[in-house]
């Protein structure tokens, strides 16, 4: 019993040093250990409807889903730790191992032509229902997607399903998920724009089997393993539409002025009509005395004529119109002055044919 008792301390004493060597269990740099779910034995109730989260997750149709994309536990060789994920996309398959060249294999959905990549990466955080936000880039291409431009709340149409474990490559986020899918008939195909996509019920237990920081592996197209990250190449920028070009259009010849806003417009100028009002100076004479009709002189019988004195001829008090023009404006008509004509001579001999002689 004492022998008992020494070799009991002297096993105690042993365990305590080991533990003042190695802080834990645990290396550094590896997730802690978590309790593993039981394999699914029986798919039907695996793809079973559940309430999750206040959120009800449907029935998946086992018999229309292909057994190759059903949820199962397979031999699978690999030097890589357990707890590791290697998703193979030529097959549409996400391997989780478990144990030594064991593995858990779901269907999977992977990227469209020219979405495809391959590279190591880390979960760095999961969520429960998540909320999905489009990039500008995929709303371009969808702008009906636009609605959500701010984000879409998590639900059972959201794109990213009940479940989303995100991944980055060398603490770089390029957008890539692992998460699920209310389109659970996409799974097996190319359809996605790069995450890896899996039914709802199996991304829920790939959600509570891993870790954070676990490790990713995304195989090669041709199965081989990356040496590298590759990304598939940009999208080509939208380029915007050319202006249309604009049509010269001639203008429109018309008799008619185009009025000008404020303008007045002149009158016609009169047709130009010599009166005797219209005259000039120059042109309106007075008649000369020696113009007077014979028949203003006095009889011949009369010794003396009364002074005659000639009528005052007179313009007629009437102005002609004033023609405006734009920068000319006609000197208005002057009246002639009255000329009044001097009375004849008083004849102091007889007049001679009505004439009187000269002495």
């Amino acid at each position: 019993m004492r022998f008992l008792t020494v070799k009991l301390l002297a096993a105690t004493a042993l365990s305590l040093t080991l533990a003042a060597c190695v802080p834990g269990t645990t290396l550094p740099g590896a997730p802690a250990a978590v309790a593993q779910a039981p394999v699914p034995t029986d798919n039907a109730l695996h793809y079973a409807g559940v309430s999750d989260d206040g959120k009800t997750v449907p029935t998946v149709p086992v018999e229309k889903v292909p057994p190759e994309f059903q949820v199962q536990q397979v031999d699978y060789t690999s030097a890589e730790a357990v707890g590791t994920i290697i998703i193979a996309p030529s097959e549409r398959h996400l391997y989780y191992v478990n144990g030594k060249n064991t593995a858990l294999r779901y269907g999977i959905a992977v990227g469209r032509a020219g979405f495809q990549w391959a590279g190591v990466a880390n979960i760095t955080s999961r969520t429960h229902w998540p909320k999905w936000t489009p990039p500008p880039e995929m709303i371009d291409r969808h702008p009906e997607l636009a609605k959500w431009e701010k984000g879409q709340p998590g639900g059972p149409t959201n794109p990213l399903g009940a479940r989303a474990l995100y991944l980055t490559t060398n603490g770089v986020d390029y957008g890539y998920r692992i998460h699920g899918t209310p389109e659970w008939f996409s799974i097996g195909k190319n359809a996605s724009s790069g995450c890896i996509r899996m039914i709802n019920q199996d991304v829920m237990d790939l959600y509570n089997r891993v870790q954070d920081g676990a490790k990713v592996v995304v195989l090669n197209a041709d199965g081989s393993y990356p040496d590298k990250l590759k990304l598939p190449p940009p999208a080509p920028k939208k380029k915007k539409p050319a202006p249309a070009p604009v049509e010269a259009v001639a203008p429109v010849l018309s008799a008619t002025p185009t009025m000008l806003p404020g303008a007045t417009t002149l009158p016609a100028a009169p047709a130009a009509t010599i009166t005797p009002a219209e005259a000039s100076p120059a042109a309106t004479v007075a008649p000369d005395a020696t113009m007077a009709p014979a028949a203003t002189m006095a009889p011949a019988a009369a010794t003396t004529a009364p002074a005659a004195t000639a009528p005052v001829v007179t313009a007629p008090d009437a102005t002609a119109p004033v023609a405006t023009t734009p920068a000319v404006t006609a000197p208005a008509a002057t009246t002639a002055p009255a000329v009044t004509a001097p009375a004849p001579a008083v004849c102091a001999v007889p007049l001679v044919n009505g004439l009187c002689p000269q002495p």
